[in-house]
């Protein structure tokens, strides 16, 4: 067991569930996963399997009949996989993809899981089998001292949480008071080291996500928000879970990356990017990460806000979500993510809320079931799945009232070690959704399209902290016609650039969650940038600047573009409006990119 949990009470260390008393999600399924031989050259057919090597299946065949049992290709027709994972493999992040065409899922007997699964190892043509846990959101649940009282709408029973939650229009009914303007309560949009400076990036061409998408693989959302009209793509793959808790938590997800910039709710990170809804089920993880890359090009995101129980406490569901860890650490998951990179998709996943170090020597054992080839991906001596892995870090001190240890220290719950390569805010996340399976903290009420929280967190909160930071740099660097980020420079420029991790009270900054993201201090490392200069042509003094939360910029129109000087001194002003009022302006600006950064004003 780890030793580094904050004991109950401390800062960053209550638990997950509501008031910290654990909770589950229904409706997650263990999967039975097979491994074939790669020399029986398996192939499923209508009725069972045939071998392509004409290998002897009637075995296999037999007892697939006498069980009732299907196996079905994990990652769809095994010739069309091998010939899409071919076409990656002499790329750098290509290089040595495990081969999909091996991985099947048993559809049946799922209650029998584990007895099917010895008995199908102990086939011909089968290398092993193994039983994945179900698969959750790494969420936590408000803390004790946050509970619900907050409500400005009123919370009593929980009205709106029918079991659709996907047919609303995002028009709220007649009469109902406008949603107020929350974005103050966001401080994970400010600049550095509070926030990833969103509102710097909003100011850039292409600072809004423009031209990237971002697929967000968990179980459900409420597509009809109020505050999710403008890009968001809706499902593309699997069907929604149809449970409230699943749905809150998806829509928290999206808002964090994609909510509508306007002066209602909240304002998304990135909210020019598409973003689109992937449940797992009934694909299975690894299954709908595959498919997700496939529906993106290079460049784009997928974000998987999942994690499962480990092998601390023998895989076994708990409702405190200790020794939960990312699915990277299973062999077709880590399949799956390793073909997404393969194919340029960046793929960010969270590490997980099991309170665990990820460096930790159960993490290398590997279980009997595994192949024999699986290595843990978790070592960073062994080849790396190619995620963004991302930790949960406390928020400033006094955010919302609460204290939840120094900014960007990690937080108690959250998975870290020397795989994790970024934070985001694991705490007091205001968002899009409700909390857990209860109407939204910060607004509730009877319409489940209005509702927002002030309490989204865990290491779920935290991931899309990092997708909103990469969508924005990704928009930049498309628009300025630069290459995109591959997955292995997004990690590289996540782990060199940024908000340092701060050490706290029994949590060091040894226990690795990473860098908090610096959209700013990022660019800087990504976007060549030269001065220029050049003969002010006209200008205009913006004193009431769109989003509010953008400093007063005196824009100043330069060698065919507009350039901005955030917060110009009294002085500046003065003397550019005497200089073109004169009807002779002498303005001369140096400027990188589109920011001004001397100016000397002549006549």
């Amino acid at each position: 067991m780890t030793d580094q949990v904050e004991p109950a009470g401390g800062p960053g260390a209550s638990g997950p569930g509501p008031d910290g008393a654990g909770f589950t999600y229904r409706a997650s399924e263990q999967e039975l996963i097979v491994v074939a031989r790669p020399e029986a050259r398996l192939r499923a057919v209508t009725e069972g399997v045939r071998s392509a090597a004409d290998s002897d299946v009637s075995a296999l065949n037999m007892f697939l009949s006498d069980e009732q049992l299907a196996l079905e290709p994990l990652f769809g027709n095994e010739e069309r996989v091998q010939s899409a994972v071919q076409q990656h493999m002499d790329t750098a992040d290509g290089d040595d993809v495990p081969d999909l065409a091996l991985f099947y899922r048993v559809r049946g007997g799922e209650s029998r899981a584990q007895e099917l699964r010895s008995r199908m190892a102990a086939l011909p043509g089968i290398d092993t089998a193994y039983v994945k846990p179900g698969a959750v959101p790494a969420s936590l649940g408000p803390d004790r001292s946050r509970h619900a009282s907050r409500s400005r709408s009123g919370q009593s029973g929980a009205p709106g949480m029918g079991e659709t939650g996907i047919g609303e229009s995002g028009r709220r009914k007649e009469g109902t008071p406008v949603t107020p303007d929350f974005t103050g309560r966001q401080g994970y949009l400010r600049p550095a080291p509070e926030g990833v400076d969103a509102h710097w990036a909003w100011q850039r061409l292409g600072g809004s996500g423009e031209g990237i998408t971002v697929i967000d693989i968990e179980g459900a959302w409420q597509l009809g928000h109020e505050d999710l009209t403008g890009k968001l793509a809706g499902v593309v793959i699997g069907t929604p879970i149809q449970d409230v808790a699943w749905r809150n938590h998806g829509t928290a997800v999206i808002g964090v990356i994609g909510g509508d910039r306007n002066y209602v709710g909240i304002n998304g990170i990135a909210p020019e990017a598409t973003t689109a809804a992937a449940s797992f089920q009934p694909l299975g993880t690894a299954a709908t990460i595959h498919a997700a890359a496939d529906r993106l090009g290079p460049g784009d995101i997928v974000l998987i806000e999942l994690h499962r129980p480990g092998p601390r406490f023998d895989f076994e569901p708990r409702d405190d979500q200790r020794g939960y860890i990312a699915l990277e650490w299973w062999p077709d998951d880590y399949a799956a993510i390793r073909y997404a990179c393969a194919k340029g998709v960046i793929v960010v996943a969270a590490a997980g809320n099991g309170a665990e170090s990820l460096d930790d020597a159960v993490y290398e054992r590997r279980p009997d079931e595994f192949p024999e080839s699986w290595r843990n991906p978790f070592n960073p001596s062994n080849r790396p799945s190619g995620a963004v892995l991302v930790g949960a870090g406390a928020p400033p001190p006094g955010t919302h009232g609460r204290d939840h240890g120094p900014d960007r220290s990690r937080l108690g719950f959250s998975n870290y070690g020397a795989r994790l390569d970024a934070q985001g805010w694991g705490r007091e996340t205001t968002t899009t959704g409700g909390s857990w399976n209860k109407p939204g903290d910060l607004q509730g009420g009877a319409e489940e399209i209005a509702w927002y929280t002030d309490t989204f967190s865990g290491t779920s909160s935290a991931s899309p902290v990092v997708v909103g930071a990469l969508a924005c740099l990704q928009g930049m660097l498309k628009a300025a016609g630069q290459q995109l980020m591959t997955p292995e420079r997004a990690r590289a420029m996540l782990r060199s650039t940024g908000s340092p991790q701060q050490d706290a009270p029994g949590r060091p900054a040894s226990q690795r969650i990473g860098n908090r993201p610096d959209i700013k201090s990022a660019v800087t490392n990504l976007l060549p940038s030269a001065v220029g200069s050049g003969q002010a042509e006209r200008y205009w003094d913006e004193l009431l600047p769109y989003p509010r939360e953008l400093p007063p910029r005196l824009r100043l129109f330069v060698a065919g573009e507009w350039r901005n000087l955030n917060d110009p001194s009294p002085d500046i002003r003065q003397a550019v409006h005497a200089a073109f009022a004169g009807g002779h302006p002498d303005v001369r600006v140096w400027f990188s990119d589109d920011e001004v950064v001397g100016l000397v004003v002549t006549g």
